[in-house]
């Protein structure tokens, strides 16, 4: 009985020691490449206003224009 309890624990360590080495074997997976036909499109500035306002002591504080980043995650594709 103890020889055969020894014979499944040294077969299991096996199984368990190729499986190990199996998976850390070197992957030769290349990164996708970007399609040929398609662009991504970064984003552009533009001008936001903001508007006047009165603060809490009454004082008025003019309008004004300021440039905003704002990005777009699509996609050219032209074929």
């Amino acid at each position: 009985m103890a020889l055969g309890a020894a014979t499944v624990a040294l077969a299991a360590g096996a199984v368990v020691g190729t499986v190990g080495t199996a998976s850390a074997a070197p992957q030769h997976h290349q990164p996708p490449r970007p399609s040929r036909h398609c662009v991504e499109s970064a984003g552009h500035w533009t001008w936001v206003r903001h508007s006047g306002f009165r603060d809490r002591h009454h004082r008025w504080h003019a309008a004004y224009w300021t440039r905003v980043w704002q990005p777009t995650h699509h996609r050219n594709c032209h074929r």
